[in-house]
């Protein structure tokens, strides 16, 4: 089969696409023919190797364990493992290639890839495969962190970094909810926050959110480029801080740790502070978290936005356009 193959870390430059064995079945496995795979920045850091410390959750000390980058997919099942009970060939599916943590690679740049039954759910008849391959981590990053439960109707929310994958989805999950929303970008992608269903949108090259006046009761900030102590500003006494936060390709955070300290102060300090949600080991099942994302798509409360598609030979360039900031959603790669 063709598959983008990876044998060191670097620059997108590092990726080839080569002929290779297909991926072997294992008993709880379905072997899907691969139609779309998206692109999204934890597959910028498994290509990067950045920073260090993924290698040591996964990936590879030296060169990546997985040679095939790309953690999203979907398509048709080829094949079924003998445990195998959800799917059966010729079944549409799309979910995550891998379990765990995001930091390594998953197989999905190929024309086949071999996925544990459990992370896979049926695509819905109303959407395509690209737009299937454009929601799993971005729609389970912004589903896990917005829960139903999480906000009432009425409620207010503001999101940071309202364009991007991990944004447009958490609008249209706070819509959906009944909240009143607010989306913070570019002023590019401002008319595709206010297409999502935002109420009011702002450029944040042009107002600063921390300093308008205006409160929230949950702010979900994306791209992290504001403190928490000036989040606070801008929440009601009773509102909720949650952080996605990345560290922008390299641009903010160590090259050993990334942005994780920042995280962990986080996780320190809502023990003192009650707008800081307290970490939980309680999420539900990949498996369930599927199940609700499809649901979503199937009554229309989540339409996945595609920035650009790529043909499989041209990750490369997808990975460039991400790391550039510009897309709206997501980048999706056809094979």
């Amino acid at each position: 089969m063709k598959a983008v193959v990876q044998d060191a870390y670097g620059s997108p430059e590092v990726l080839e696409l080569r002929e290779i064995d297909k991926p072997v079945v294992k008993e709880d496995e379905v072997l899907v023919r691969v139609r779309a795979a998206s692109v999204h920045p934890d597959v910028w850091h498994v290509v990067s190797g950045r920073p260090y410390v993924l290698r040591l959750m996964g990936a590879g000390l030296l060169r990546p364990k997985n040679r095939v980058p790309g953690t999203d997919v979907a398509g048709q099942v080829e094949s079924v493992g003998k445990n195998v009970t959800r799917f059966r060939p010729g079944d549409e599916v799309f979910g995550e290639t891998i379990r765990g943590n995001q930091w390594k690679n998953g197989g999905a740049f190929a024309e086949y890839v071999s996925v544990s039954q459990d992370a896979l759910a049926s695509k819905p008849g109303n959407v395509t495969f690209e737009q299937a391959a454009a929601v799993p981590t971005s729609g389970l990053i912004a589903l896990q962190n917005l829960p139903e439960g999480r906000l009432r109707p009425g409620q207010s929310v503001l999101v940071n970094g309202a364009g991007g994958g991990v944004g447009s989805f958490a609008v249209q999950l706070a819509k959906a909810y009944g909240a009143t929303v607010t989306g913070v970008d570019d002023k590019a992608k401002l008319d595709m926050v206010r297409s999502l269903g935002a109420d009011r949108v702002i450029d944040h090259t042009r107002e600063d959110f921390t300093r308008s006046g205006e409160r929230y009761d949950l702010i979900f900030d994306v791209p992290g480029n504001h403190s928490f102590s000036d989040c606070r500003h801008a929440l009601t006494p009773e509102g909720t801080y949650v952080l996605i936060g990345h560290d922008r390709f390299g641009d903010v955070g160590g090259r050993w740790l990334g942005s994780l300290p920042h995280f962990f102060k986080l996780m320190a300090l809502s023990v003192f502070r009650s707008q800081l949600p307290t970490p939980s080991s309680s999420t539900p099942s990949r498996q369930d978290s599927m199940a609700v994302l499809r649901e979503l798509l199937e009554t229309g409360k989540l339409t996945p936005v595609i920035d650009r598609t790529y043909p499989l030979g041209e990750v490369p360039e997808a990975i460039r356009r991400l790391t550039g900031g510009r897309a709206q959603g997501k980048i999706v790669i056809t094979v």
